[in-house]
Protein backbone atom coordinates (compact mmCIF):
# COMPACT_ATOMS: atom_id res chain seq x y z
CA UNK A 1 0.00 0.00 0.00
CA UNK A 2 1.25 3.31 -0.61
CA UNK A 3 1.28 6.35 1.20
CA UNK A 4 -0.87 9.12 -0.49
CA UNK A 5 -0.47 12.98 0.11
CA UNK A 6 -3.03 14.37 2.83
CA UNK A 7 -5.80 16.54 1.11
CA UNK A 8 -5.23 19.76 3.04
CA UNK A 9 -1.78 20.64 1.79
CA UNK A 10 1.40 21.20 3.98
CA UNK A 11 1.44 24.00 7.12
CA UNK A 12 4.55 25.43 8.30
CA UNK A 13 3.79 26.02 11.96
CA UNK A 14 5.41 28.38 14.30
CA UNK A 15 4.72 28.13 18.21
CA UNK A 16 6.82 28.57 21.01
CA UNK A 17 4.99 26.20 23.44
CA UNK A 18 6.19 22.89 23.11
CA UNK A 19 3.04 20.76 24.14
CA UNK A 20 0.95 22.90 22.03
CA UNK A 21 2.88 22.79 18.79
CA UNK A 22 2.61 18.84 19.57
CA UNK A 23 -0.94 19.07 20.40
CA UNK A 24 -1.55 21.83 17.41
CA UNK A 25 0.32 19.73 14.78
CA UNK A 26 -1.71 16.31 15.80
CA UNK A 27 -4.69 18.41 14.97
CA UNK A 28 -3.25 19.27 11.38
CA UNK A 29 -2.08 15.92 10.59
CA UNK A 30 -6.23 14.74 12.13
CA UNK A 31 -7.40 17.07 9.69
CA UNK A 32 -5.69 15.76 6.85
CA UNK A 33 -2.48 18.46 6.55
CA UNK A 34 1.23 17.60 6.25
CA UNK A 35 2.94 19.43 8.68
CA UNK A 36 6.36 20.78 6.23
CA UNK A 37 8.34 22.25 9.32
CA UNK A 38 7.68 23.74 12.71
CA UNK A 39 9.59 25.92 15.12
CA UNK A 40 9.38 27.58 18.30
CA UNK A 41 11.47 30.31 17.44
CA UNK A 42 11.61 33.88 15.76
CA UNK A 43 15.27 33.35 14.15
CA UNK A 44 14.57 29.70 13.63
CA UNK A 45 11.33 30.05 11.47
CA UNK A 46 13.36 32.45 9.06
CA UNK A 47 15.85 30.26 8.54
CA UNK A 48 13.28 27.69 7.40
CA UNK A 49 11.25 29.78 5.50
CA UNK A 50 14.28 29.29 2.59
CA UNK A 51 14.27 26.00 2.69
CA UNK A 52 11.00 24.66 3.86
CA UNK A 53 8.27 23.99 0.98
CA UNK A 54 5.06 24.74 2.51
CA UNK A 55 1.37 25.94 1.46
CA UNK A 56 0.13 27.46 4.35
CA UNK A 57 1.85 29.13 7.76
CA UNK A 58 0.45 29.07 11.18
CA UNK A 59 1.95 31.76 13.12
CA UNK A 60 2.00 32.49 16.91
CA UNK A 61 2.07 36.16 17.66
CA UNK A 62 4.54 35.93 20.47
CA UNK A 63 6.88 33.48 20.32
CA UNK A 64 9.08 33.49 22.92
CA UNK A 65 8.67 37.16 23.91
CA UNK A 66 9.43 38.09 20.16
CA UNK A 67 6.63 39.70 17.70
CA UNK A 68 6.24 37.74 14.66
CA UNK A 69 6.33 40.29 12.57
CA UNK A 70 9.16 39.27 10.42
CA UNK A 71 8.46 35.98 9.65
CA UNK A 72 4.91 37.33 8.47
CA UNK A 73 7.09 39.31 5.98
CA UNK A 74 8.95 36.52 4.81
CA UNK A 75 6.37 34.66 4.12
CA UNK A 76 4.10 37.47 2.85
CA UNK A 77 7.45 38.00 0.41
CA UNK A 78 7.21 34.41 -0.63
CA UNK A 79 2.90 34.89 -1.47
CA UNK A 80 2.37 32.19 1.02
CA UNK A 81 -0.98 32.62 2.62
CA UNK A 82 -0.32 32.54 6.98
CA UNK A 83 -3.27 32.78 9.96
CA UNK A 84 -2.04 34.14 13.30
CA UNK A 85 -2.86 31.90 16.34
CA UNK A 86 -3.30 34.70 19.64
CA UNK A 87 -4.26 34.67 22.93
CA UNK A 88 -4.00 38.56 22.78
CA UNK A 89 -7.06 39.19 20.54
CA UNK A 90 -6.46 41.09 17.35
CA UNK A 91 -5.14 44.24 19.64
CA UNK A 92 -1.91 41.71 20.09
CA UNK A 93 -1.65 41.01 16.44
CA UNK A 94 0.88 43.10 14.59
CA UNK A 95 -1.20 46.90 13.15
CA UNK A 96 0.18 45.83 9.55
CA UNK A 97 -1.10 42.24 9.69
CA UNK A 98 -4.28 43.05 11.50
CA UNK A 99 -6.54 42.16 8.53
CA UNK A 100 -4.96 38.47 8.03
CA UNK A 101 -6.83 35.71 9.65
CA UNK A 102 -6.49 34.84 13.37
CA UNK A 103 -7.77 32.21 15.35
CA UNK A 104 -8.28 33.34 19.52
CA UNK A 105 -6.30 30.71 21.78
CA UNK A 106 -7.96 28.01 22.68
CA UNK A 107 -8.82 27.15 19.62
CA UNK A 108 -10.83 23.72 18.45
CA UNK A 109 -10.10 21.74 15.54
CA UNK A 110 -13.18 22.45 13.72
CA UNK A 111 -12.35 26.09 14.35
CA UNK A 112 -8.77 25.68 12.85
CA UNK A 113 -9.74 23.50 9.61
CA UNK A 114 -12.25 25.92 8.44
CA UNK A 115 -9.90 28.76 9.04
CA UNK A 116 -7.38 27.22 7.08
CA UNK A 117 -9.54 25.63 4.23
CA UNK A 118 -11.01 29.60 3.87
CA UNK A 119 -7.13 31.11 3.69
CA UNK A 120 -6.33 28.58 1.45
CA UNK A 121 -8.89 29.47 -0.80
CA UNK A 122 -8.07 33.04 -1.06
CA UNK A 123 -4.90 34.29 -3.12
CA UNK A 124 -2.01 35.15 -1.10
CA UNK A 125 -1.21 38.84 -0.35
Amino acid sequence: MTASRPTGGSVFLVEDETMIRMMVAEMLEDLGYRVAGETGDVDDALRLIETVDFDIALLDVNVNGKVITPVAHAIAARKRPFVFATGYGTQGMPEEFRDRPALQKPFQMETLARLLADTLQKPAA
